[in-house]
């Protein structure tokens, strides 16, 4: 072969190369990104969740799951709650750590049973029953919104608290929602009462107000009849005694009219921060003022990483509901007072959307417990309706008291339309929202809560709880097992309430159902059910009828056991002392007793 020839020949393997080097580059240029990208996908996502959402929480106050259309409400209209579920996902097991306000919003807040905390009581006073009292969520518990705080987060709670204000002084504000991790407060320290409203017949421990006047009045009229005695000569009465007895009436009568005589100068205030602004409140404004501020809250944070916990006043008593939800339902005062929930929650999605926040926002929609079945005036029923489940407020044990609406929307990260039947918990909201701000979960406690995400996405099919521990006050009344690989959810009684009238769904007779004493059964061995065929819980299983029984029962047993290895002793945040009235304690605008004020003025614009 030439030297040309062999040019020529270099000269076509050199073009050769090159073109097969450009092909090569040409289809690494398509295929490397595209190779990256499928394998960064997953990746991708997972940042995409991690990134801090807002969070929104909206927390109804007696609102049983019965009373919300998506779970089987066909009269009670809540279009927007039901548009959440809609468009995310409905839990339809979710539970409450406890069946009242105080010890359930103490368990959501922290993660843990409220036994853990203190927050749950050994007598029959249960949740926090005055301003000035001493107990409440204990400064050493870590909240969510501290964990959220501390990551940067701008937190607020608009509503109500009920979680205690005081320790040692007016002002040390030590159970206050500003030294449990939020930014700002509006709202009420306590909770709505119908001695809020003056119209209305006094709620707040009645029957123990009927005894302390009688008791007044049976001591006023021996303290009579001795000055009568001692003027007409019939009673031989020496003036130091009668000077005594008059002395321990008006002391007696002082002692308990200084505080159960001015409960709505007390108990029903406003604050904002640390300030009081109304006290007594002023009903007929309270609901367009804490969406007001609901909706300020948002507008003012919009530009960073938010909390914003909603917990409403609706639906306790008195039930306040402006006058254009009046007479709008078909299930009077009780079901305007939803009607315009649900109203107040549509308000606050609009303001979601119109900052353009709505795909970066994780919104959650749920009660503090069951409805109020004895809540009653007359043949007017005043509570909510728990739908199949037995039971309701009040009952440690039964469905109908701890299973609540549970609902969760985050566009393009959660599916729309999912429906979820498995045992969650309102202390997972604990673990969840934490987990999605980037924070770590505190390690030298017990966090009972569990991380819902992975279930809520679909990328798990069961949840993390295998036991769930009901307690009524301290004593445990029923614990529930899921037995995942076949399906059953069974729950054991221990401790059951006596309703009254005998054969009735609740305790009509006594305005709330107790737990312990009297009017509880003990069951030995336990009321049995598996709640996945017997949701209403209406036939207990046996021995003889279910052929799992012992082994369902001794399982259950040691489950009990290391539950009750994880307890420790800790101070009784509700007990005698800690739930009395203290003068000293007491929230005042003025100086103290003349505690009287409305900061808010002629604010007095709804929305």
């Amino acid at each position: 072969m030439t030297r040309h020839s062999l040019l020529v020949l270099q000269d076509l393997n050199t073009r050769n190369a090159e073109m097969i080097w450009q092909l090569t580059s040409y289809w690494t240029s398509l295929v490397i990104p595209l190779i990256f990208g499928l394998l960064l996908q997953p990746l991708l996502t997972q940042l995409s969740i991690v990134t801090q959402p807002n969070i929104v929480l909206l927390m109804a106050d007696d609102l049983g799951i019965g009373d919300v259309g998506c779970y089987g409400n066909d009269t009670i209209r809540t279009p927007n709650i039901d548009r959440l579920a809609k468009e995310g996902v409905r839990l339809t097991q979710h539970i409450a750590a406890a069946p009242l306000c105080t010890p359930s919003r103490a368990a959501f807040l922290t993660g843990r049973y409220p036994l853990r905390s203190g927050m749950d009581a050994i007598n029959n006073y249960r949740v926090i029953f005055w301003n000035g009292g001493s107990g409440g969520l204990p400064p050493n518990e870590t909240t969510f919104a501290k964990i959220l705080q501390q990551q940067g987060y701008s937190t607020g709670l608009i509503g109500k608290w009920h979680l205690g204000v005081n320790c040692e002084s007016r002002n040390d504000h030590c159970h206050h929602p500003l030294n449990h991790g939020f930014d700002y407060f509006y709202g009420m320290p306590f909770t709505l009462i119908s001695d809020c409203q003056p119209t209305e017949t006094p709620e707040m421990d009645r029957a123990f107000r009927r005894k302390l006047w009688l008791s007044t009045q049976m001591i006023g009229l021996v303290t009579l009849t001795a000055a009568l005695g001692r003027l007409t000569g019939l009673i031989s009465v020496g003036w130091k005694t009668l000077a005594c007895l008059t002395g321990f009436s008006f002391l007696f009568f002082v002692s308990w009219f200084s505080s159960y005589g001015f409960v709505r100068y007390w108990n029903c205030i406003m604050m904002r921060n640390h300030e009081v602004t109304e006290q007594p409140m002023v009903t007929d404004r309270t609901t367009s003022f804490i969406l007001r501020e609901s909706i300020s809250f948002i507008e003012r944070n919009k530009q960073k990483p938010f909390l914003l916990f909603l917990s409403f006043l609706h639906s306790h008593t008195p039930l306040i509901t402006t006058e254009k939800f009046v007479g709008r339902s078909h299930h009077g005062l009780y079901g305007d007072n939803v009607e315009e929930m649900d109203w107040m929650v549509g308000q606050v999605l609009d303001a979601i959307d119109k900052e353009g926040l709505k795909n970066t926002t994780l919104i959650y929609f749920a009660s503090d417990h069951g409805g109020w079945l004895e809540r009653q005036e007359g043949k007017k029923q005043l509570g909510g309706w728990n739908g199949i489940y037995r039971g309701g407020k009040a009952m440690g044990g039964w469905e109908g008291g701890i299973r609540v609406p549970g609902i969760f929307r985050w566009p393009g990260v959660l599916p729309a339309g999912t429906v979820i039947d498995e045992p969650t918990s309102l202390m997972d909201i604990y673990p969840t929202v934490v987990h999605l701000a980037g924070g770590a979960l505190p390690q030298d406690r017990v966090i009972d809560g569990r991380d819902l995400m992975p279930l809520l996405q679909g990328t798990v099919d069961h949840s993390e709880h295998k036991f769930l521990f009901h307690y009524c006050g301290i004593h445990l009344h029923a614990v529930r097992w899921h037995q995942k690989e076949s399906g059953a959810i069974w729950k054991a009684h221990y401790v059951t309430p006596v309703f009254h009238p005998p054969g009735a769904g609740a305790c009509y007779g006594k305005g709330i159902c107790p737990c312990f004493g009297e009017g509880v059964t003990h069951h030995d061995p336990p009321l049995l059910f598996d709640l996945s065929r017997d949701p209403s819980e209406a036939k207990p299983l046996s021995a003889d009828t279910e052929p799992l029984f012992d082994i369902v029962i001794r399982k259950i047993g040691r489950a009990i056991e290391e539950h009750h290895r994880t307890l420790t002793p800790v101070p009784e945040q509700l007990s005698m002392y800690n739930i009395m009235w203290k003068p000293w304690l007491q929230p005042c605008c003025g100086t103290f007793p003349l505690c009287w004020c409305d900061k808010e003025g002629d604010s007095t614009q709804s929305l």
